[in-house]
């Protein structure tokens, strides 16, 4: 066995125990820090200890959030606790564990010290402990919402997702990777994300969206749901095509794949492309101009015909197309389409699209040219254009969130695409297994995109 120490202007980490200590990550700062057991959210080692002493500015007072206390139940928390106390009075809070909790997530001390005491013995299941801390001042009451900048590459690092973006993510998915497949982000640019984090529920279901393929996820006590505001189906007043392919079946019956059936959410079958055309292009009629923000396709399941990628171009008045091109700007972006013939895949436009007429042509399919889709967006009153693309903020600030509260983000690009929401509500690092952290670095400003915004909508409905 061994003891070490080590500490910053807000407390000391005080390791007791043998070589596998139960000290997760930790970040000791002078007025919030958060502190974890080891390996959390997975399974805390079995008998372990670690010990925080905790110090708040003079004149103030220690404030501290639970985020999770999930050690295995016992009677009185004799084989598993967590337990708080006053190094002079003696005073305690705990012991806690599952069975026996804190009574709430916010605990309002007027003490100017603590010690943190995580105690482990044998167990079999239990994530171990979240907690962060602040002083009186600024006060870490959980915010309803947190923001968040990813960076740009989110899309291909390390990590898994799971979930989708109507029942939100497991809390445990990577967050900027997740914020990619929800579409409120482009891989190529990153930005600013929105999102809360809430109940979870007992089975997230996988999703292909945006190049990215979630997966089928169990129960989990939390899960995070990002915010868009302008992401609604969008009515469809006519649709068109260059062909349609008219069926005669063996009993001679004959069985139109006409426009008007690509219609996401309509009976079987769908539009089809007569066979042998060499060209083939499917046009949707909003009615009138409305800001576009993203297209969901799917194949004829009963037939497994389905469209596995395809382009987009946009019209004002039906005539005079314009190509919807990637980032740089010289070429037109292919998009991914499906991988079967019954499943939806999503694919976000950022920047958004205004236009009336939008026509998609397929570039490769799977047996026929065959598909359904629906398209998401909003009224142009709604609209708010993000940083167009081939654009980039003067100062890019670092990858951490907004809000004021415990555990920030190093400006890690890879690390940045594991933030999540601490227990404070505000975003900060997805702890690495066993590791310590680092202390929090000044937050610059973060530069607005709301002006830039409204001149490129303004420009793109010219």
């Amino acid at each position: 066995p061994y003891f070490g120490a080590r500490g910053g202007p807000g407390g000391i980490l005080l390791v007791l125990g043998g070589p596998r200590d139960g000290c997760g990550h930790t970040v000791l700062a002078a007025r919030s820090g958060t502190l974890s057991s080891r390996n959390y959210p997975g399974t805390y080692p079995n008998h372990t200890a670690c010990r925080w002493r905790l110090r708040a500015p003079p004149g103030t007072s220690l404030i501290l959030v639970f985020g999770d206390v999930d050690l295995e139940p016992s009677e009185s928390c004799a084989r598993s606790s967590l337990l708080l106390a006053h190094p002079e009075s003696g005073a305690t809070y705990g012991p806690y564990c599952r069975n026996a909790g804190p009574a709430a997530s916010r605990l309002a001390t007027n003490w100017s010290a603590a010690t943190v005491l995580f105690r482990s013995g044998s167990h079999r299941s239990g994530r171990g402990l979240l907690l962060s801390y602040a002083s009186s001042h600024p006060d870490p009451t959980p915010p309803p919402r947190c923001s968040v900048y990813c960076p740009a590459g989110c899309k291909d690092i390390e990590g898994d997702i799971w979930g989708n973006v109507r029942q939100g993510y497991r809390d445990t998915s990577v967050l900027c990777k997740a914020a990619v497949h929800a579409g409120v982000i482009a891989d190529e640019t990153g930005g600013q994300v929105t999102l809360s984090q809430e109940k979870g529920i007992t089975l997230y279901e996988s999703a292909f969206a945006n190049g990215l393929h979630s997966k089928r996820g169990s129960l989990s006590e939390k899960r995070l749901l990002f915010h868009k505001a302008c992401g609604d189906a969008l009515e469809v007043a006519a649709f068109n095509a260059s062909s349609w392919w008219q069926e005669v079946d063996e009993l001679g019956q004959e069985r139109g794949w006409a426009a008007e059936r690509a219609a996401l959410g309509t009976p079987s079958p769908s539009w089809a492309a007569e066979p042998g055309a060499e060209t083939a292009w499917l046009e949707l009629d909003l009615g009138t101009r409305r800001n576009v923000t993203g297209i969901v396709t799917k194949g004829s399941e009963m037939y497994d015909y389905y469209v596995t990628s395809y382009r987009v171009s946009s019209s004002r008045d039906g005539k005079n197309w314009r190509p919807y091109r990637s980032s740089g700007g010289q070429e037109d972006k292919v998009f991914e389409g499906n991988v079967d013939g019954h499943g939806e895949v999503s694919n976000a436009f950022i920047p958004p699209i205004v236009t009336r007429y939008l026509r998609v042509t397929p570039r490769s399919w799977h047996q026929r040219v065959a598909m359904k889709v629906a398209l998401l967006g909003c009224q142009l009153a709604r609209a708010r254009a993000p940083q167009p693309y081939g654009e980039r903020p003067t100062a890019r600030p670092p990858p951490w969130c907004e809000e004021v509260g415990p555990g920030r983000q190093p400006p890690s690009p890879k690390a940045a695409s594991g933030c999540w929401p601490c227990p404070g509500g505000a975003g900060g690092t997805r702890p690495a297994q066993g590791g310590r952290g680092a202390a929090p670095h000044p937050r610059p400003a973060l530069p607005s995109q709301e002006a830039s915004g409204r001149a490129e909508l303004r420009a793109r409905e010219r």
